[in-house]
């Protein structure tokens, strides 16, 4: 997975879409998705989740991604996208594989496949998913998601999962499938992709939602790759930034965020100076997570990516 822009900037900039900061209809969503597009950023994200609740607030839920997710493949030309990240334990892997194969299709070689192992435990056990042995299961299903990808096929008779003699049939547009994304700080997890995954990545609030906080997580995946064989240069590195802009409130997330990290915000060029900070810091592309995240947010970011340009 290359992490240089095309335009020369010193690394990518995506957008993540709306989840549940509100209610937000396709209609507007396109808007936003052709904005990206249009404006010079270079990928778009959306998280996979089911459901929130909240004990002080009404309950509300993402529209469903995969959906989502082949719409912008089949609304864009140029931007990569993918899921920031998909929980592997709400599907069958092999189904998963076959989907994701699928949505490259569809876009021409823009997908990235990004994988963990799910944390909302509300939203597992409303869909009726199976809440236990979350990276057990999440083991096996790369096991076979990556493994089908890559191979294009597999027997494969696990404690959780079964894929007998599955093939992969059509292959997508590149010959070893999209590439894949590990979204996990755990020494278990990282561990079990490390050897395999294109590219880490990390939420604000694991970094402080600043540079100074990359070293730590780096070094842990340099370890892990390391300790497996394999190169750190051949693992990019990326990290969601939330970015506060003029009208911002607060972004609406799950419990596990109580704690999170002042947001980044300023001028254009203080923004982008940041983000200079994080590829000093050997970080290929940002996700920003916007508040508030509307189409006017996306396109004040636009002098940020002129500022950058100029690197």
């Amino acid at each position: 997975m290359s992490t240089s822009s095309a335009s020369g900037r010193p690394l990518k900039v995506g957008i993540q879409l709306p989840e549940v900061e509100r209610e937000v209809r396709w209609p507007e969503l396109l808007d936003m998705v052709r904005a990206i597009e249009d404006l010079g950023f270079d990928s778009i994200w959306l998280g996979e989740h089911l459901l929130y609740r909240w004990p002080d607030r009404e309950p509300r839920g993402p529209w469903e991604a995969w959906t989502l997710m082949a719409a912008i493949a089949a609304s864009t030309s140029r931007v990569e996208f993918g899921p920031l990240v998909a929980c592997t334990n709400f599907h069958n892997p092999a189904l998963l594989a076959k989907q994701a194969m699928t949505i490259d299709e569809i876009s021409g070689g823009r997908f990235i496949l990004g994988l963990g192992a799910g944390w909302n435990e509300t939203e597992f056990r409303a869909y009726g998913f199976p809440y236990d042995h979350r990276v057990d299961r999440f083991e096996e299903a790369f096991t076979i998601i990556r493994t089908l990808l890559r191979e294009g096929a597999i027997d494969f008779d696990g404690r959780w999962y079964q894929a007998r003699d599955c093939e992969l049939l059509p292959r997508g547009p590149r010959p070893g499938g999209p590439p894949l994304m590990i979204g996990s700080n755990g020494p278990r997890m990282l561990r079990a992709t490390v050897p395999y995954v294109d590219s880490w990545n990390s939420w604000f609030a694991e970094t402080g939602n600043r540079p100074a906080g990359v070293p730590a997580l780096r070094d842990r995946v340099d370890e892990v790759c390391r300790d497996v064989g394999r190169d750190p240069a051949d693992v990019a590195r990326t990290v969601a930034v939330l970015v506060r802009l003029p009208g911002g409130a607060g972004r609406l997330e799950g419990d596990y965020a109580q704690d999170s990290a002042p947001p980044v915000e300023g001028s254009p060029l203080e923004i982008a100076e940041i983000l200079r900070g994080f590829a000093g810091e050997g970080i290929g592309q940002v996700q920003l997570v916007l508040d508030p995240i509307t189409l006017e947010s996306i396109r004040a970011l636009q002098p940020v990516l002129a500022d950058l340009d100029r690197t």
